[in-house]
């Protein structure tokens, strides 16, 4: 799959390309990430790629023209035909919260052009003559889009085969279907004691399905404090068990 991002400071992806064992989904190519600066694209000596915003106001509002040129250059280079283009993704507060469905679906996709908004903003008339999709990281503002782009990278990256070093890790994260969608249970190495705290006495057992039920019984309880809303979830999707209720029923009378 192949991800073209649209950024004013494509340095900032070299410790993302570089470091940690995604680096493998971009060192074999099964994600294949460039970088396009739009300042290339920009006029005047100072390749200008932003300007005062009409009606007034604080901050600056990214060009249109650079732009679209920019975005040009990245679909003669893709050599795409009119109907098969790949989608263009602006990260904006005003977008769809990013979560693991969505992350699935791109790992499972053929890329993307992500453009990264820097200043106030872009100039809306671009946002509505090319943007096909916006997403959101959460309710709150970053500085531009990259740190967005970055984590859309690395979440699609992790899950390709052969990154991570065992296949099955991803299964286990939280939100994760296989799980039910709930949260994560704790974890935990050596040494068994550390600063007068114990490993779970189950853990070290070797009763695997004792295992497995505590595991599931922590999700659950994590779950319910922290996110009850996954538990809803999983409950209207059936996927509660008559041992998962009392587990959280347990868990309620244990707070």
């Amino acid at each position: 799959m192949r991800f073209d991002v649209i950024t004013l400071f494509p340095e900032l992806f070299a410790p993302l390309l570089s470091v940690g064992v995604t680096r493998r989904a971009y060192a074999s190519g099964q994600v294949d990430v460039r970088l396009w600066n739009p300042r290339d694209h920009g006029q005047g000596n100072y390749r200008r790629v932003d300007d005062r915003p009409f009606g007034g106001g604080p901050g600056m509002v990214m060009m249109a023209e650079p732009l679209e040129r920019c975005l040009e250059q990245i679909r003669a280079d893709r050599a795409e035909e009119e109907g098969a283009r790949a989608p263009l993704v602006l990260f904006s507060p005003q977008g769809e919260r990013l979560h693991h469905g969505a992350v699935a679906q791109w790992a499972q996709g053929s890329g993307a052009i992500l453009l990264c908004g820097r200043y106030e903003g872009i100039d809306q008339r671009f946002i509505d003559a090319h943007v096909q999709q916006q997403i959101s990281l959460g309710d709150f503002v970053l500085s531009g889009g990259e740190i967005a782009a970055m984590a859309l990278l690395d979440a699609v990256a992790r899950l390709q085969p052969g990154v991570l070093g065992d296949e099955h890790s991803h299964q286990l994260d939280s939100f994760n279907p296989q799980l039910d969608g709930l949260l994560d249970c704790p974890h935990y190495t050596r040494p068994e004691q550390w600063q007068g705290r114990e490993v779970p006495a189950v853990l070290l057992s070797g009763h695997h399905e004792q295992i497995e039920r505590w595991r599931r019984d922590q999700r659950l309880q994590a779950s319910a404090r922290l996110r009850p809303d996954l538990v809803d979830a999983a409950r209207a999707k059936g996927l509660l068990t008559r041992r998962d209720e009392a587990s959280l029923e347990f868990g309620r009378s244990e707070l």
